[in-house]
């Protein structure tokens, strides 16, 4: 009994994650319009922060005694992001990349990567590496904010109206948002590290997989919204921007708190958390991540999950 209630307070815990992180980027949508910001960077700030949020959330509910669920939650995000959100889109429909987003933001998503992993090597992510990685936000925060500077000097047209409606709103939503990416954190990890000791899977399993898909839904109904409406710049913006924040932010939050210790393992999730990025400069000389390319990502996916399952 105790487990089929654990299983229904998990599933309650990501549908409030999934509904706090979409009220969220509804809120800051509206709010980044009024200050005349283009889809691609509202879909790797606003929108990329918005559903990284629970991500977010779920780190900071587990953060010291299981600290296991943080690093499998960031790795399976960041690896689920591609595999299952831009994979999925991708089906529905050919996903047109601007050439400008495969050579700065791709690479720059690569290489917070890279880093996650140097600074893992001693085995641990101690308080000074979490400290490090927000850092990194910092720096990104400023590169990404020059670049909104410039296209608000370059778009001066924006209309003003009902501004103050939209501003109310927007922050309704947010603060909503909130309060509901807070209690479903505390429902999902919980209830998951009761279920993974229940069938004998290490925090690290639940987190690669069920926390991990779950924190990652946000991203994929968003993304799939966005896609659908011709924001083809958010969709991708907001993959790409999850992937950063999740390892600047969320880790290093994580990290900041108590600490993560790294097993020898994880180097192997490491490993397929790269080759799913990598596989994203195959449309470099096309500009479009096409439909086979995006069962090949999902089919890559599923064999991630099903080896994960049975280590």
């Amino acid at each position: 009994m105790e487990v089929i209630l654990s299983a229904i307070l998990t599933v309650v815990g990501l549908l409030l994650l999934c509904f706090g992180g979409n009220w969220l980027v509804t809120g800051g949508i509206a709010i980044a319009k009024k200050f005349r910001i283009s889809n691609l960077i509202i879909g790797m700030t606003i929108v990329a922060f918005g559903t990284s949020t629970p991500e977010l959330a779920a780190s900071v509910a587990a953060a010291g005694e299981h600290s296991a669920i943080i690093l499998g939650n960031i790795v399976g995000s960041n690896i689920a992001n591609v595999g299952m959100v831009i994979a999925i889109a991708a089906i529905i429909v050919p996903l047109a990349v601007k050439k400008s987003v495969l050579k700065k933001e791709i690479p720059i998503m690569l290489g917070v990567s890279v880093l996650l992993i140097l600074i893992s090597i001693d085995g641990e992510l101690s308080q000074y590496d979490g400290i490090l990685l927000l850092g990194g936000l910092g720096v990104f925060t400023v590169y990404t904010l020059k670049d909104v500077m410039k296209q608000r000097s370059g778009n001066k047209d924006e209309s003003k109206k009902n501004t103050k409606n939209i501003s109310l709103k927007s922050i309704g939503l947010i603060g909503l948002g909130v309060v509901l990416l807070y209690v479903g954190a505390i429902l999902t990890v919980d209830n998951a590290v009761i279920l993974a000791k229940e069938f004998g899977l290490s925090e690290k399993i639940i987190g690669l997989t069920v926390i991990a898909i779950g924190t990652s839904l946000p991203e994929l109904i968003t993304s799939i919204i966005a896609i659908r409406k011709g924001h083809t710049d958010i969709g991708i913006g907001n993959i790409i921007g999850s992937n950063i924040f999740n390892i600047l932010m969320i880790m290093g939050v994580g990290a900041a708190i108590g600490g993560v210790i790294i097993s020898s393992d994880v180097y192997i999730d490491y490993a397929i958390m790269i080759i799913f990025s990598l596989s994203l400069l195959i449309a470099l000389k096309t500009g479009i991540i096409t439909r086979l390319m995006g069962v090949c990502l999902s089919i890559g996916y599923v064999i991630y999950l099903a080896v994960t399952f049975l280590k």
